[in-house]
């Protein structure tokens, strides 16, 4: 493919001209391995159908199983299982010039169910029975908790009802992010069903339209929240069987609502017992050798992307999903620590951050291979990257230099709020400050806002409405209790989540139970609370209870969202400030056809306050914090309209810890 001289993502910004050499080499290393790929196997879309060649998989013309395994530095593999009585030299495998394993059993050798291992020699002349790299499920021994790989063969392939579901209609994505394991109120582990039967229709009537799962790809230990990845082609067997997971999703989508995976291809748990590492003892086969080869915060092992094999299992892992379980895009986990080989730890302080020595330019090319993919195989599917840098180019499009994710998480937004929170007084609150926050992001490069998602529920942190209102929530939350501290964190909680909607990003994020503010935190069953799941389950019972305020929290998420769908918020032009007032602690600004006004002062009404209107005309308000259905006092009667002067200007009537939402209206009705 012959490229332009000058890289769209240079024409677009006029920065990064000085780093357009380093863009152009970006985009050859990928058409130089997109080249690779279609001279092997014929397109991109052929080489990620690795889980149809490696694996278990019967022959199309006799029924035979072919088991094949990629082990270069291996000696010796022989498969292990229920079928052969476990026995470590029965069934040897044979090696080819690529270093793939494979044998041949009858077609009546493996059964729906049994029970397999790979037993590996190592170069290193160490023996260790593995988990198949390639295996689509796994379960665990409740006696002795070890795993091992299951045939999974079931006589009555899964009938879905909504074969056709197409994401592509979802322009504005408003995310629920989910667990599936503690999406339920008793102390227990939940499943797929009960969640697809309990919960989606609660999100569903909440307005959102996406489903983010995490901790679907199977990891050893529950407690890690699902990014220990040991199998990554297996939906974890804790939660049910694939056909359990895949009844999810039908349903979600018979609701019309999309389902992402929370994919994690940064990095992978270290357990050799259940995972990758070191499966041929060579000590790095899927992951590079050495320091680089090792994460140092989160102990676990990273990826060789320079290594064919390696994308190759990785492109096919993400076709696997969206073929086998329909998915409809995809959270890719930790991007940051994929970018760079310093993991994020170095700063970010200028543009050729982006560009040094430090930058993985193979992961780089993987991403774009993995976007790519994505599209070819689902128009219109969701793409979204966990990254902290603010990397140029990462959500356009890749024939512009860019990696062809189609949003990024704002994770400095949840950030700022806690830190301001913990470390200002409300009266030392900065509009500015909040502003810049909200509205600090690359323009063309769409972000999904969110003040707080599954990072700041685990134990050791706290929730936005637990920061705010702390153990007040266990004794005055009830209707007849009176809290100056609840109703601070109940103003307080409407507004953050209001504003970073309205003028944070492109789409919007919330974690399971937190618009109702939900209490205290997530601490999974561990050794350390004698394996509790006390604080591992979400009450929903404390929103559905009409004598407890949670409900108002709920009922205001819901007219948020509802109205920022209506207005199309999101696919608005940024927010446009009109009035950033430090000493009253007042901020207007304009987006879409909207008004939005906050007055952050916790003891300060102002009357008549002055603020200019977008447009000349009758404004009314269409959201209210304060209203009474909402948990507030009430003090503004909704009926009332506002009209703007002879100077554009609209006067209104501002409450302490409150904001209004505000619509021109045309005869009759709102401008849409």
């Amino acid at each position: 493919m012959r490229r332009p001289p000058i890289p769209g993502l240079v024409l677009e910004d006029g920065w990064l001209q000085p780093y357009s050499r380093e863009i152009q080499a970006r985009m050859k290393l990928f058409d130089m391995e997109v080249k690779r790929l279609r001279q092997r196997y014929g397109s991109l879309e052929k080489c990620a159908l690795g889980y149809r060649r490696m694996g278990f998989n019967r022959s199309a013309s006799t029924g035979d199983w072919i088991y094949r395994e990629w082990a270069p530095g291996a000696r010796e593999l022989h498969l292990i299982g229920d079928f052969n009585g476990w026995d470590r030299t029965a069934t040897p495998l044979s090696r080819d010039s690529e270093g793939i394993w494979s044998v041949t059993l009858p077609a009546d050798a493996l059964h729906h169910g049994d029970r397999v291992k790979v037993h590996v020699v190592g170069s290193d002349l160490q023996a260790m029975d593995r988990i198949p790299a390639w295996i689509g499920r796994t379960v665990q021994d409740p006696a002795t908790h070890d795993f091992c790989g299951q045939i999974w063969e079931p006589e009555t392939p899964y009938a879905w009802e909504h074969p056709d579901f197409d994401p592509s209609h979802i322009a504005i994505p408003f995310i629920y992010e989910a667990h599936t394991g503690m999406a339920g109120e008793e102390p227990r582990l939940h499943s797929y069903r009960e969640f697809a039967d309990n919960v989606l229709p609660r999100i569903a009537a909440l307005g959102y339209n996406v489903i983010q799962l995490m901790a679907v790809q199977e990891h050893p230990y529950y407690g890690s929240f699902g990014y220990h990845v040991s199998s990554f082609f297996a939906p974890s067997s804790r939660f049910g069987t694939p056909e359990d997971l895949k009844y999810l999703v039908d349903k979600a989508h018979g609701m019309g609502l999309a389902v992402l995976l929370d994919i994690v291809h940064s990095h992978a748990v270290k357990n050799m017992a259940e995972g990758l590492n070191n499966f041929d003892g060579s000590g790095g086969q899927y992951f590079r050798p050495g320091e680089r080869g090792t994460h140092p915060d989160w102990d676990s092992c990273c990826f060789d992307y320079g290594r064919h094999e390696v994308t190759e299992f990785l492109l096919s892992n993400v076709r696997w999903w969206l073929d086998e379980f329909r998915f409809d895009g995809f959270r890719f986990d930790g991007v940051t620590s994929m970018l760079y080989y310093h993991r994020g730890h170095e700063p970010f302080s200028d543009l050729g951050s982006y560009f040094n020595t430090q930058v993985d330019q193979e992961a780089i090319t993987y991403l774009q291979l993995a976007s790519t993919l994505i599209q070819e195989i689902k128009p219109g599917a969701f793409a979204i990257a966990e990254d902290m840098s603010g990397m140029p180019g990462l959500c356009r499009p890749v024939d512009e230099g860019g990696m062809g994710f189609t949003h990024r998480l704002a994770m400095g937004i949840p950030d700022f709020w806690i830190k301001l929170i913990k470390e200002k007084k409300d009266e030392e609150w900065s509009m500015g400050d909040i502003w810049y926050t909200l509205t600090n992001r690359r323009y063309g490069e769409p972000n999904i806002a969110y003040c707080e998602s599954h990072d700041q529920a685990l134990v050791g942190d706290k929730t936005l409405a637990f920061r705010l209102m702390d153990a007040d929530m266990y004794w005055h939350m009830d209707e007849g209790s009176q809290s100056l501290v609840i109703d601070r964190g109940i103003a307080l909680h409407k507004m953050i989540r209001l504003i970073s909607l309205a003028a944070g990003g492109e789409g919007w994020l919330n974690f399971m139970g937190n618009e109702f503010g939900h209490p205290e935190w997530i601490d999974f069953p561990r050794e350390g609370n004698d394996w509790s799941y006390q604080y591992c389950r979400r009450q929903w019972s404390l929103a559905d209870n009409g004598n407890l305020r949670y409900k108002y929290l709920k009922a205001f998420d819901k007219a948020m969202v509802a109205m920022a769908g209506e207005a199309r918020l999101p696919a608005a032009p940024p927010a446009r400030p009109l009035n950033l007032d430090e000493a009253n602690q007042i901020m207007a600004f304009e987006r879409g056809d909207l008004l939005f006004v906050f007055n952050w002062s916790g003891d300060r009404a102002i009357p008549d306050y002055e603020i200019p209107a977008p447009s000349r005309g009758e404004w009314k308000r269409i959201l209210d914090t304060d209203a009474r259905e909402f948990g507030g006092f009430g003090r503004l009667d909704p009926a009332v309209a506002h009209h703007t002067d002879d100077k554009q200007n609209l006067r209104l009537y501002l409450l302490p810890r409150s904001a209004l939402v505000l619509s021109r209206t045309y005869a009759g009705g709102r401008i849409r």
